[in-house]
């Protein structure tokens, strides 16, 4: 586990790097110098947002055609809006693999989700002691409803930093990247193709989480 953390913190350090040297510049200064910065690193950056809700039409558009989708969110809620619908409605369902990441919304003083509620509350007072836990689990019981009857549909809880949110396909990557005091929504997110390292990257995120993840239980 030390190494994999170790090894999120060092790819999130570089990609901030790349992140901060792109938004000093004008805007179309920005494309290209992340795109030629991207093509000769191996990246597959395709874009940044400043902030994740800025992405919400291109993710609809990739998880309405994707072959398979993975999500690790930081809470969940815009699972359950019209960004993923496609995933969750007759009209636009189709038997895939979706794999679900919710952060453990189990009682404790110090889990990785009620550290990030107290990073948040700094900027959000109205996020009272407890809140984010009952919201993961209002989503988890949504999700698990959407679910229902769906094939290859499974939904997982994790326990590690609650720094990011992951969603990822067989041909995209969405990266956000969590601000302190700052809601996801809010926070920067990257895109990036495969083959790219940022992709892999994200794509070890999740899959080093789902193999730790805790099955719900018929309790949650």
């Amino acid at each position: 586990m030390a190494e994999f953390l170790i090894g999120v913190a060092g790819s999130l350090a570089a990609t901030a790097l790349l992140m901060a040297v792109g938004w000093l510049l004008s805007s179309r200064a920005r494309r290209w110098v992340l795109a030629a910065f991207a093509r000769s690193a191996g990246l597959g950056v395709q874009r940044i947002h400043l902030h994740q809700k800025s992405a919400s039409a291109d993710l609809a558009a990739e998880a309405a055609r994707a072959g398979w989708v993975g999500v690790l969110a930081g809470r969940g809620n815009e699972l359950t809006r019209d960004t993923f619908l496609p995933l969750w409605s007759d009209a636009g369902w189709q038997p895939r693999p979706i794999r679900i990441l919710l952060p453990d919304p189990e009682p404790g003083h110090d889990t990785w989700l009620v550290r990030r509620q107290e990073e948040v509350r700094a900027g959000d007072p109205g996020l009272r002691t407890g809140l984010l836990a009952e919201q993961v689990r209002i989503n988890a019981r949504y999700l698990a409803s959407a679910a229902r009857g769906k094939e290859n549909c499974e939904i997982r809880f994790y326990d590690l930093p609650n720094h990011f949110r992951v969603v990822i396909t067989e041909r995209t990557a969405f990266l956000t990247i969590y601000q302190s005091s700052v809601h996801g929504r809010k926070s920067p997110c990257i895109v990036a193709r495969r083959p790219g390292q940022i992709y892999d990257f994200a794509q070890r995120i999740f899959s080093s989480a789902w193999e730790s993840g805790r099955v719900p239980s018929t309790t949650d």
